[in-house]
């Protein structure tokens, strides 16, 4: 079976460990279970499949900070809509990498996923940042959701076409190049880490 009738899903791989049991990759010809998964539980949001995932980040991309502000006009909880993005997304990928763009997508996820970040601690009345360790879940929702949040950000009042920007953001992550939001903010998030060590 593959993956919208086109890209083989079986081989690919998850190289990082931690990540592996998260990034969900069974075959599927139509990435949409429509919630019959999660079961009212977080935790059965693992079971999705990963695309599937990426299709409902770009229907609600998630605020940008603490600011409630949507990032896009493109957010309309059309799953018809999203499913062509994607699709169209894969398109591009694969054409310009010649390779599999699920194998493309994942390695960007796993390049894209931060492994520290900071949080505040009051203590005695002061407040002050530590470095934590982000779970394995967490962090591949991060990424799906800087990728998102990028390339809305860039198509946005632009001419380029979000199916471009998601593509633009996924490949510069597989390179591992900070021209990608995810890369960018998952660098920072560590430098911060670091420093508050």
């Amino acid at each position: 079976m593959k993956l919208f009738n086109v890209w083989d899903i079986e081989s690919v791989k998850v190289n990082e460990k931690a990540l592996s049991p998260y990034i969900f990759i069974d075959p599927v010809l139509i990435p949409r279970s429509g919630g019959r998964a999660a079961s009212g539980q977080r935790i059965w949001v693992q079971k999705n499949n990963i695309v599937e995932r990426l299709m409902n980040r770009l229907m609600v991309p998630g605020h940008k900070g603490k600011k409630h502000k949507l990032s896009s006009s493109h957010c309309t909880g059309k799953s018809t809509k999203v499913y062509k993005i994607v699709k169209e997304t894969f398109e591009i990928i694969e054409k310009e990498t010649k390779e599999n763009p699920i194998q493309v997508f994942v390695k960007a996820l796993e390049n894209a996923a931060p492994r520290e970040e900071v949080t505040g601690i009051e203590y005695g009345g002061a407040r002050y940042s530590k470095a934590v360790d982000v779970s394995p879940l967490r962090r591949v929702d991060l990424a799906l959701r800087w990728f998102v949040q990028g390339a809305y950000g860039k198509s946005f009042n632009s001419k380029k076409k979000i199916t471009r920007t998601l593509a633009d953001e996924i490949l510069a992550a597989f390179r591992i190049d900070q021209a990608s939001n995810a890369i960018s903010k998952k660098l920072e998030a560590e430098r911060q880490s670091d420093s508050s060590r």
